[in-house]
């Protein structure tokens, strides 16, 4: 299998359909007739982007010239500081300001969210989860469980696909409401599976999840800079999200959350407070009890860290400046490029992408399930042999993500043609195949 001819087409679909590498910093790659690496790894970490650096310093220097001063007579003052975050990250997500606050990180998020959102009472205890959900998200709730005594053992759901499959059929979920939904205190799925790369429907399973009385909450960490949200509308309870995947704000950047307004100003929301959870007009009357806002900002708890949020307004300001729409429509043509260029290579080899043909039903993530090896080998192999970074999810799903910002058809073309000169050709049962369930339209059964 070769791509001589197919190398000269990515090419000219750059040509046509650039993108905007040339704002970020690609690593080099080692050796060989391509002096950058065609990096698809950026659902794991996005590249940095050029403007970055120089922020960043500006920030460092307002330190060294003003010291304490800084809160207040800095270019960018670092007492109001975490403001500048908030409208371009309510825009990203569907949101409204009041809904939004960029702080701490994911997961932490998540356990100050739940804190206030998962409260089990009588027979509404459960909280569901997808099977293959990220092993934090899996920790995070079975530790909610034990702090109000529960076993997480039985109030801990995880749902999973049906046999033989490797998605989680939004139906399938939806009939679980139907039938559970009055024993679950709180539903929290991941927006973009991080393992396959489906997108759920979040407007219908947040719906159904409402209907059935319960808290619905998502884990946006592959959503976020991925595909379109409108978390508001949606009327999604609550949502959080990290920055430093889609969004490249580097690594463990900090996070971000969502609030639906109706729950803004609730007296009796449980919430762990802080020095930053206190309106901010009155803060420094140094008063002990806290007079929280009646928006989102209510749930943070310390002063925002300046030199971490630098590289998330940088990042915001670039989506701000593409927009969504428009990121959306390049997934689509770049994704579905490196989806054509992997079946040709899949029909004769051990591999077997997982992730929905349903455009509508994922993001810009191809996972590939590899037939034989490790996914951390093949990997290596990818890397050091061709100049290709992917990610590897043990033990046998490597995970391609084209991210419309910096990815180009020539870095699609080059993952087909590495993994064709890397996995070796084998006879299969159906020449050609995708796995099942990849034809459910990622959740829908027709």
């Amino acid at each position: 299998m070769g791509f001589g001819g197919a190398e000269a087409g990515a090419r000219t679909l750059d040509a046509a359909d650039p993108g905007h590498r040339h704002l970020f910093l690609v690593p080099p790659a080692e050796g060989g007739r391509h002096p950058e690496v065609a990096y698809l790894a950026g659902n794991s970490l996005g590249l940095q982007p050029r403007a970055t650096r120089e922020e960043l310093l500006a920030d460092l220097d307002a330190w060294r010239r003003l010291g304490v001063e800084g809160h207040l007579e800095a270019e960018r003052p670092w007492l109001p500081y975490h403001e500048l975050l908030t409208a371009p990250a309510a825009r990203l997500v569907g949101a409204r300001p009041a809904e939004t606050v960029v702080m701490n990180s994911l997961t932490v998020n998540l356990h100050l969210l739940m804190v206030s959102f998962y409260r089990p009472s009588g027979e509404r205890t459960r909280i569901v989860i997808e099977d293959s959900a990220f092993p934090s998200d899996s920790y995070a709730v079975r530790s909610q469980a034990c702090f109000h005594g529960l076993d997480p053992d039985t109030a801990v759901v995880r749902l999973k696909p049906r046999p033989g499959e490797d998605t989680l059929r939004t139906q399938d979920v939806l009939d679980f409401l139907a039938a559970e939904g009055h024993t679950v205190a709180l539903l929290l799925l991941g927006g973009v599976n991080y393992l396959t790369g489906e997108l759920m429907d979040i407007p219908a399973i947040t719906a159904a999840g409402r209907a059935a009385g319960a808290v619905v909450g998502w884990d946006l960490a592959h959503a976020a800079g991925n595909v379109p949200l409108s978390l508001h509308d949606w009327d999604v309870d609550f949502a959080a999200w990290c920055s430093y995947k889609y969004l490249n704000s580097g690594p463990g950047a900090l996070a971000g959350v969502f609030v639906h307004e109706r729950h803004l100003g609730e007296e009796d929301l449980p919430r762990f407070e802080g020095w930053w959870s206190t309106e901010a007009a009155t803060r420094f009357e140094m008063t002990p009890v806290s007079r929280p806002p009646a928006t989102v900002e209510a749930w943070q708890i310390s002063n925002p860290p300046i030199f971490a949020m630098g590289p998330v307004r940088t990042s915001l300001e670039l989506f701000d400046a593409v927009g969504m729409p428009a990121l959306r429509e390049r997934s689509l043509r770049l994704t579905g490029y490196l989806e054509r260029l992997l079946d040709e290579v899949t029909a004769d080899r051990p591999l077997t992408v997982i992730t929905p043909r349903d455009p509508e039903r994922r993001g810009c993530q191809l996972s590939v399930r590899i037939g034989a090896g490790s996914a951390g080998e093949l990997t290596k192999r990818l890397r050091h042999e061709h100049g290709v970074i992917a990610d590897a999810r043990e033990p046998d799903v490597v995970r391609f993500a084209p991210v419309p910002l910096y990815s180009t058809y020539h870095d699609c073309w080059r993952v087909a043609d590495a993994l064709a000169a890397t996995v070796p050709v084998s006879a299969r049962s159906e020449p050609g195949s995708r796995a099942p369930q990849s034809r459910t339209e990622g959740g829908h059964t027709s």
